[in-house]
């Protein structure tokens, strides 16, 4: 028996595997979700003289934070949307720019067309990591409050914005203090 344990043990892990390659990691659940966003203070991409960005200084509206960085390909995939998107004036988009250079952030932008009304930054990837962050893009839906109401993993098609975004932002704008806007309201009693 003790001959065979290392292929046993091969043996377990290669399912594991397998089953992992199977996964979409687009539907990976958010332990953040309907929980108050990570707290963060951070500098604005090329404005240094600005004061630190914080969470508490976005409340009051509902926005979305998209997480991206200049060396990301998935990003350049769905920056074209988020332009169209930043264009509707639907909901303010905010950039965290993550693990990134400054220069390679600004060039990427003046390219690619700026979508963001403000694009922080995040060097070190602190606040991603806080805020769960498997991989470059990923996008967070915040309401008025702070809370986290939404998250994408991965880059946004035109129909995740459509049929997902877009439907719970105008639900957030109509009715704030809904708890849970993915859910339908509950009558008491019932």
């Amino acid at each position: 028996m003790k001959r065979f344990l290392p292929l046993i043990v091969f043996a377990v892990m290669a399912v594991f595997l397998a089953i992992g390659l199977f996964l979409d990691p687009r539907k990976l659940d958010s332990v953040l979700i309907d929980k108050p966003a990570p707290a963060f203070a951070l500098p604005v991409l090329n404005q240094p003289r600005l004061p630190p960005v914080t969470l508490e200084s976005m409340r009051g509206q509902v926005w979305l934070l998209n997480v991206w960085a200049s060396w990301c390909v998935s990003c350049r995939a769905e920056h074209p949307l988020l332009v169209d998107l930043a264009g509707t004036g639907e909901v303010p988009i905010y950039g965290l720019n993550y693990k990134d250079e400054d220069a390679a952030a600004l060039t990427w932008l003046r390219q690619w067309g700026n979508p963001y009304t403000m694009s922080i930054v995040d060097r070190d990837g602190r606040v991603g990591i806080n805020f769960g962050v498997y991989g470059v893009p990923e996008s967070f839906l915040i309401d008025q409050q702070g809370v986290i109401r939404y998250k994408q993993v991965g880059p946004f098609t035109r129909e995740d914005i459509q049929t997902k975004l877009l439907p719970m932002v105008r639900q957030l704008r109509q009715n704030p203090s809904q708890q849970n806007p993915s859910q339908p309201d509950k009558k008491e009693g019932a």
